[in-house]
C-alpha cells in the first residue's frame, strides 16, 4: 500500500490483504485533502435541475449560480427553462440587511415573465449565515402566484453532497401527491435517478414501452412537474443513481405504499437485470414474454461488436471513481466483457454496504477508495500504471496531465451510455481513448517508457554479470 494520510486510512481499502473488510464511509471529507465531492447546495441542484418546466432560482451570490449552470447537460424533449440559471445575486448590502426582498422581487418577477408550473428555491451558504427566512417568501409568492413555489434547504456547508440530494428528495416530495384526478394503467413504474444525461432516459423509456410497462414519471430526467404530482399513482419505483434517489423511493414507500428496486442500466448484465427486476414484480407472461424476446435481440445484436474490441483492450487496466457506487458495480462488469481490469475503484457517496459488493465482485489487489483526492488518485493510478481513468470532469486534467486515457462518466458527457445501445458507445469510447496514437507523445507516458527500458536494461546486465 502506496503512504497515504492517517486520517484517510480507514476510507481505502486494497483487496486480498492481511485483516477484513472494514471500510470507513459516509464520513465528511478530510480537511485539507481536496476531496473530489461537491457541496450540499451542487448536490441538490443536480437533482431538481433536469426537471425541465420548473423555474430555478438560487438565492445568494452569483458565483452559486455560474459554478452549477448547465452542470448537467439534461436533454429536453419540450421546454428548457432548466438551461436557465437564475440567481438573485446578494451582494454586500443584502448580506448586512437581508436578502428577503430582493427574493420576493425575483421570483415575481421570473414568474410574470416565464409562467413556470412550479419554482424551486435553493438557499446557499450565505443564506444560513444571515437567515433569510425563504420559506415564508416562497409560501407568500406562492399563494399570489398561484403556482407551488418550493424551497430546497442546501445551505452547502450542511454536510456532504448526499446530504443535497436529501434536501432535493424532501423538496420532490412536496409535489408527490398534489394530483389526485389522473390515473396509471396496473403495470406502471416512475424511474428515479436517471437524469437523461445524452438520452438515457429515452432509450429506457423505449425499453419498458416494448415490455408493455407505463412510465409515470422520471425524476427527473426530462422531467415535468405535472408527471411529478401524479408519480403516487405508480405501482412500483425503479432507483437507477441510488445515492441521490433512495430517500425519496423510501419516504414514497412509506406514505404511498409503493415498493422499489434499486437497477443499473448500464453494461449488458445489469440492464437485462433491471428489466427482468420489473417485469419478474408485475408476474405477467406476456410483460415476461416480451421482456425475454427484448433482451434477447438487444444481447444477439451488440455482442458480436462487443468481443471485437476486446480484441484490442484484452490486459488493459482501469481505474474507476464516480459519484454514486452502484454505478461503479456496473462499471466493473461492463470492463471485463472487455477484457480490462479494475485497478483502483471508488465513489463520493458509497455506503458500507455498497463497498462490502464492491469488495466481492473486483479481483484481488483492487484498491478500494471512498472519497478519495486528486493527489491519492494520481499516486494510485502512477503505482498501478493504469491505462484508462473514468470518471467526471474534475478527474479529466487528472488523467490527461499523467498521459491516461480518459472516459467521461458524468454529468457532462455527450453519449449515451446506459441500456444495450449505450454499452456499444461505452466500448467505443474506451477503445477510441485507449488506443488513441496521441498518448505516445505524453510527457508522463514517455518518462514511464525510459524507466521501464533501463529497469529491463538493468535487469539484462545482473543477469549477465551473474
Amino acid at each position: 500500500m502506496i503512504e497515504i494520510l492517517e486520517a484517510r486510512k480507514g476510507q481505502i481499502f486494497e483487496k486480498g490483504t492481511e485483516g477484513t473488510f472494514d471500510m470507513a464511509c459516509d464520513k465528511v471529507s478530510v480537511a485539507g485533502s481536496v476531496s473530489q465531492r461537491a457541496c450540499v447546495f451542487c448536490g441538490s441542484r443536480v437533482v431538481l435541475y433536469p426537471i425541465a418546466d420548473a423555474l430555478h432560482l438560487i438565492h445568494g451570490p452569483v458565483g452559486c449560480a455560474a459554478y452549477t449552470w448547465d452542470i448537467r447537460g439534461s436533454l429536453s424533449s419540450g421546454p428548457e427553462l432548466h438551461r436557465l440559471s437564475f440567481s438573485t445575486d446578494l451582494r454586500e448590502e443584502e448580506v448586512i440587511y437581508g436578502g428577503e426582498k430582493k427574493l420576493y422581487a425575483a421570483l415575481t418577477e421570473l414568474i410574470g415573465a416565464y409562467h413556470p408550473k412550479a419554482a424551486f428555491v435553493y438557499a446557499t451558504c450565505i443564506i444560513g449565515l444571515i437567515g433569510d427566512d425563504i420559506q415564508a417568501v416562497c409560501r407568500k409568492v406562492s399563494d399570489e402566484q398561484g403556482i407551488d413555489v418550493i424551497p430546497v434547504h442546501s445551505e452547502g456547508f450542511r454536510g456532504t453532497k448526499k446530504d443535497g440530494y436529501k434536501a432535493a428528495c424532501e423538496a420532490l416530495f412536496r409535489l408527490i401527491g398534489t394530483d389526485e384526478q389522473s390515473i396509471a394503467a396496473p403495470h406502471s413504474i416512475n424511474i428515479l435517478g436517471d437524469f437523461n444525461l445524452a438520452g438515457e432516459t429515452w432509450i429506457i423509456k423505449e425499453y419498458y414501452k416494448q415490455m408493455g410497462v407505463e412510465v409515470v414519471s422520471c425524476m427527473t430526467g426530462d422531467g415535468r412537474v405535472d408527471e411529478i404530482r401524479r408519480a403516487h399513482k405508480a405501482a412500483m419505483n425503479v432507483v437507477q443513481c441510488s445515492g441521490s434517489m433512495t430517500y425519496l423511493a423510501k419516504m414514497m414507500e412509506k406514505d404511498y405504499g409503493i415498493p422499489f428496486e434499486r437497477v443499473s442500466y448500464f453494461g449488458i448484465e445489469d440492464t437485462a437485470d433491471a428489466l427482468y427486476k420489473v417485469a419478474r414484480h408485475f408476474n405477467d407472461p406476456a410483460i415476461l414474454k416480451n421482456t425475454e424476446e427484448l433482451v434477447r435481440k438487444e444481447v444477439s445484436r451488440i455482442y458480436p461488436e462487443v468481443e471485437a474490441y476486446r480484441k484490442y483492450l484484452e490486459g488493459k487496466k482501469a481505474a474507476i471513481y464516480v459519484g454514486g457506487s452502484f454505478k461503479a458495480f456496473s462499471l466493473v462488469k461492463a470492463l471485463r466483457h472487455l477484457g480490462i481490469a479494475t485497478a483502483i475503484v471508488g465513489s463520493q457517496t458509497g455506503n458500507r454496504e455498497d463497498y462490502e459488493y464492491l469488495e466481492e465482485i473486483c479481483d484481488e489487489g483492487t484498491i478500494i477508495v471512498d472519497d478519495t483526492n486528486p493527489l491519492e488518485l494520481s499516486r494510485f493510478m502512477s503505482e498501478r500504471n493504469v491505462d484508462l481513468l473514468i470518471g467526471g470532469v474534475k478527474e479529466r486534467p487528472i488523467a490527461y496531465k499523467m498521459g491516461i486515457a480518459f472516459c467521461d462518466h458524468n454529468h457532462e458527457r455527450k453519449e449515451a451510455l446506459a441500456g444495450f445501445e449505450g454499452m456499444i458507445n461505452f466500448c467505443r469510447e474506451v477503445h477510441g481513448s485507449i488506443m488513441s496514437p496521441v498518448w505516445q507523445f505524453s510527457p508522463a507516458k514517455c518518462l514511464r517508457a525510459q524507466k521501464e527500458e533501463m529497469e529491463d536494461a538493468n535487469s539484462i546486465r545482473q543477469a549477465a554479470h551473474s
